[in-house]
């Protein structure tokens, strides 16, 4: 391939960019009216305008990507992540069109895509369940069965669902009905498809993932395993490679599943494949994510590996260069998503304009974004402003990179989830390790950041002070009270 179209927008569409430059490929960006100066658009060797500001206008019309790819001449589409990343039927119009879908085939995304059929594909495989049923109900007197069968409290999940849509948790029998019919609608507004499923409900979970790499020629390896346990509304908000409670003997066993996991579809590309980790360190198949995640950087820091160039090789039908034993964990590293959110209102989405946008630099520190100061954070696509990631010899040692990173990191204009990761990199709950999927209602408030903003306060001001009256003592008064002007004037 000597060039290649991104179907996708800001910070994923310039990070593939810059592997494709690297590698002598010429990229094509697509864009909506409203990203017509983004810096995708600006570093690509060419832009297409797609349509306007709304996905449903632009980055999500297939038929638009693809003329778009065939009117520049490019051989291939990267579709990043989110959009059209873990569309099947994209996929297969990609191959019909006799281009490359830079990602898996289209059967393996259908069937990871939906919870159930990923559960049923592979239970041959050994691969350890959740204890549930494995088909979609939406009898309540069949759930009550089966719920009392698995004991309270259990999950009720949307089979199409994922980012916590059409989840819920019901401690007891009488909330079953209600609980039910509440994520059948949801399911329904967000995927389109009211099919739920019934699993036991892991009290105090980790969730370990598991980055996988397939060629196409039956060689799969595993890229160890991403913690991604902070969360809010089931939305990863930090994650870290490797994880602080991994023995080595539980890695191997849940990089030896994961492997299996992309066998039973046919694997081929970068994947990741989702665990639960309970408190006696047993873990879980969720599901298998078809794309690029974003928290690709920090499995790419630990393992020297460029998970971009790996796709652009495989879909070129190269073999991988390396084996499962050539691969090691080398340092820690730790991704902060920033959003264009407000951690004191609830996370609420913030609009606005970034009059001030300075980024934090030094050895260590990654930065992936797709903004620049003066710009408009639009409202049609997600909040996310960048990824912050830093990467050290050690987990203390990246923490307190990630700490400083966040201080240097100036954004104004809009509010930011940068606070809320700070927060998170200070407590002694995530420092120490001992921390699960239940963090943010464990351990944060608004209120909390907001002490912490008085008590950042209050030292500077005394560091303000303090150097204040050290200045003041060092500039005195000559002795005497004439001046040299008044002893010398004539």
């Amino acid at each position: 391939m000597k060039k290649i179209l991104i179907a996708n927008r800001g910070e994923i569409a310039l990070r593939i960019m810059k592997t494709a430059r690297k590698m002598g490929i010429k990229t094509v960006a697509v864009y909506s009216d409203v990203d017509r100066h983004s810096p995708h658009v600006k570093y690509a060797d060419e832009a297409v305008l797609l349509g306007k500001a709304p996905s449903s206008e632009s980055y999500l019309v297939m038929e638009k990507v693809i003329d778009a790819a065939k009117t520049t001449g490019a051989e291939g589409i990267h579709p990043g992540y989110g959009f059209l990343s873990e569309n099947a039927t994209f996929a297969q119009m990609v191959a019909d069109n006799e281009l490359i879908f830079i990602g898996p085939k289209p059967h393996a995304i259908k069937v990871m895509g939906n919870k159930l059929a990923a559960k049923e594909t592979v239970k041959d495989y050994d691969i350890p369940m959740v204890p549930g049923i494995e088909e979609a109900i939406t009898d309540v007197v069949l759930a009550k069965k089966i719920a009392n069968e698995i004991g309270f409290p259990i999950l009720i999940k949307a089979a199409a669902g994922g980012g916590g849509k059409g989840m819920r948790v019901v401690e007891k029998q009488e909330e079953l009905a209600e609980q039910m019919e509440r994520a059948i609608s949801e399911a329904v507004a967000a995927f389109g498809d009211g099919s739920v499923f019934i699993e036991k409900y892991v009290g105090s979970p980790r969730h370990i993932e598991i980055q996988v790499l397939a060629d196409t020629h039956g060689n799969i390896v595993h890229l160890f395993e991403r913690e991604c346990s902070v969360q809010r509304r089931h939305q990863k908000v930090v994650e870290e490679a490797p994880s602080a409670v991994l023995t080595p003997e539980i890695r191997q066993k849940m990089g030896e599943a994961a492997v299996k996991v992309a066998k039973a579809c046919d694997y081929v590309g970068a994947g990741t494949v989702e665990f639960l980790l309970d408190e006696n360190k047993n873990f879980y198949f969720l599901e298998m994510n078809t794309r690029l995640q974003v928290e690709h950087p920090v499995s790419e820091l630990i393992s020297g590996v460029d998970l971009v160039e790996q796709q652009i090789k495989v879909a070129r039908g190269e073999k991988l260069q390396f084996t499962q034993d050539d691969l090691i964990i080398n340092g820690h590293a730790l991704e902060v998503r920033v959003y264009a959110e407000d951690p004191l209102e609830n996370f609420m989405p913030s609009i606005g304009t970034l009059s001030t946008y300075t980024k934090p630099e030094g050895e260590g520190i990654r930065l992936d974004d797709g903004f620049e100061e003066g710009m408009e954070v639009p409202i049609y696509y997600d909040p996310m402003l960048s990824k912050l990631i830093t990467y050290g010899k050690t987990r203390e040692e990246a923490i307190q990179l990630m700490i400083k990173a966040i201080d240097d990191y100036k954004i104004e204009g809009v509010s930011t989830t940068l606070s809320f990761g700070k927060f998170v990199c200070e407590h002694e709950a995530f420092r120490s390790g001992d921390f699960d999927t239940h963090f943010v209602k464990n351990y944060y408030s608004p209120e909390k950041i907001t002490t912490q903003y008085e008590t950042e306060k209050e030292i500077a001001a005394l560091v303000g002070l303090k150097l204040y009256l050290a200045d003041k003592e060092k500039i005195k008064k000559p002795e005497t009270t004439e001046s040299n002007w008044q002893i010398n004037r004539i």
